[in-house]
């Protein structure tokens, strides 16, 4: 890994703009549940026979509210109960050092945000769990930890409606003004995209990877399996992202001190 990760420090010294792609994978050190891929928790079918895809959809909340909580559930448990870890911190302070450093994430934990990444750069693509809302009236509830515990699905006190948390579930827009940020900054271009712990089966994860070689950037990816970008980036790194984040903060670090 050591000759990778002194081509990933030397490359991110060098690069003005820089984007770093997280996917559940990044998140997994934390104890968090991944859709697919190594251990993941929703690989195949979930107890009903379905696909987590169609139990995890906007249509399956409309269709059977109490069956989608059922699994939105077990996620917001399982992020609520662990933390951010060692590479969510460095990544945050990689940020701080690099001015315009931005995160692009499809996690819906908020990590990236708890471990203090700006949220003038960040992009949480497929949005967060809190705080709850309801589509009827508008009514927001903080209160997820509390909700959790009681009867599912979480009904509005206002209207009695089905509750859902701020995110993009399967099969279901991706929030407009998240993905405006995004081709804000992709049309400024990136010399440095690195995609971390992602199957990157999504378009607009691949897109800004394709984007930054077409005009002569550096991609990476750092990933324990292989990926949609593993064919188009210029090297990989096959290590776990809390492995290499916090040395690459350490080279980085140690250049701006000898500086």
């Amino acid at each position: 890994m050591r000759i990778q990760l002194q081509r990933l420090a030397s490359a991110f010294i060098e690069a003005r703009r820089i984007l770093i792609i997280t996917g559940a994978g990044l998140s997994a050190d934390s104890g968090l549940p991944t859709y697919r891929g190594l251990g993941g928790l929703y690989n195949g079918h979930t107890d009903e026979g379905v696909p987590i895809e169609v139990a995890l959809s906007g249509e399956m909340l409309r269709q059977d509210p109490a069956l989608c909580w059922k699994y939105l559930a077990q996620l917001g448990s399982a992020c609520l109960a662990a933390q951010p870890n060692a590479a969510h911190n460095a990544i945050a302070r990689l940020q701080a050092l690099k001015p315009e450093c931005w995160v692009l994430t499809q996690n819906i934990d908020g990590y990236h945000r708890q471990a203090g990444s700006p949220e003038e750069r960040l992009i949480e693509i497929h949005g967060e769990l809190a705080p709850l809302y309801c589509r009827a009236c508008g009514a927001t509830d903080e209160r997820l930890s509390e909700r959790l515990q009681q009867l599912l699905p979480p009904l509005c006190e206002e209207c009695g409606c089905v509750l859902r948390p701020p995110i993009t579930l399967f099969g279901e827009r991706l929030p407009t003004a998240a993905v405006e940020r995004l081709y804000e900054q992709l049309g400024q271009g990136f010399d440095l995209v690195i995609s971390v712990g992602t199957s990157a089966s999504f378009p607009y994860i691949v897109e800004p990877v394709v984007r930054a070689r077409r005009a002569g950037g550096v991609t990476v990816e750092v990933n324990l399996s292989h990926s949609e970008v593993s064919n188009l980036v210029d090297f990989r790194l096959e290590e776990r992202a809390l492995d290499v984040f916090p040395e690459l903060l350490s080279h980085i670090a140690d250049h701006n001190i000898c500086k």
